[in-house]
């Protein structure tokens, strides 16, 4: 096998051979223990024995996902693209922090080290790209966004609405002594959190809050029947695991030719119709 950019690319972004799916397994367990170990760092006990080894495995796992995100780059046509999307910006988070460590000195800094510390902790979410519905998931969640806003604005609206009844019915000396803490109280109610720190003494005010908590149940179930209806048309899509030559975006049906993200060939120049077969 000849190890070309366009070989490279299938292995590291897509998962349909063997080894793309035991790049992916590896990789995996890179990220998990890597996290495992900044976690573990953060016990006093544990850092004090074994902060050396920690330390060290730290780096090693650091210059492992340098060398991975320099391949992603390069065996990319748009490096630009890649480098600014979600997946792009996740890898850099995964290892800027180690080497921003570097260069921050002295015992005044030792907060903003800690802080750099657990932003490696966000390697996690590379997690989210080897999860085969991943792509499906947030297709749904952005061909929903439009409703899902429009419910929320809905939802500020309500509570702005009983905030400030709640406020003139209860008063002051019932603990509601402003319009936002009032606010703040009919979020709690209406998604049934209920806190208990203010609470309505009036039979009027008892009343509102019951017809709040009666809503909270209703409201609850709409986004979810949203993302359900939007994953049900995602799923029926079919989308596959191959990603654009030059953008890596995914999520792509198995009759597209073009990208839907930046409109490049999914397939390489000079391809034959032999092998545009073969992909479909």
């Amino acid at each position: 096998m000849t190890w070309d950019k366009d070989t490279v690319r299938i292995v590291i972004f897509e998962a349909h051979t063997p080894a793309g799916k035991a790049f992916d397994v590896g990789l995996i367990i890179g990220i998990l223990a890597s996290v495992l170990a900044v976690m573990l760092d953060s016990v006093p006990w544990i850092h004090a024995r074994y902060g050396e080894e920690l330390y060290v495995a730290e780096w090693f796992f650091t210059i492992l996902f340098t060398f991975e995100y320099v391949l992603r780059l390069w065996c990319i046509q748009n490096k630009a693209l890649y480098a600014r999307s979600f997946y792009g910006i996740i890898d850099l988070l995964g290892i800027i922090p180690t080497y921003l460590s570097l260069f921050v000195v002295g015992t005044q800094y030792l907060l903003v080290i800690r802080v750099l510390r657990v932003l490696r902790v966000f390697r996690v979410l590379r997690m989210v790209r080897y999860v085969g519905e991943a792509e499906m998931l947030a297709q749904a969640l952005r061909a929903s966004s439009r409703k899902i806003i429009v419910f929320i604005s809905t939802v500020v609206a309500l509570v702005i609405i009983f905030g400030s009844l709640m406020y003139l019915i209860e008063g002051e000396e019932h603990g509601f002594t402003s319009i936002p803490k009032s606010i703040y109280w009919a979020i709690i109610t209406l998604t049934t959190v209920g806190y208990g720190d203010i609470a309505p003494m009036t039979a009027l005010g008892q009343g509102l809050a019951s017809l709040i908590m009666i809503m909270g149940y209703g409201i609850i179930a709409v986004p979810t029947g949203i993302v359900t209806l939007e994953l049900s048309e995602a799923s029926r899509r079919s989308a596959n695991t191959r990603t654009c030559p030059a953008c890596s975006a995914e999520g792509h049906t198995r009759e597209a030719t073009y990208c839907w993200r930046c409109g490049s060939n999914l397939f390489r120049s000079g391809a034959s119709v032999e092998e545009i077969g073969e992909g479909l």
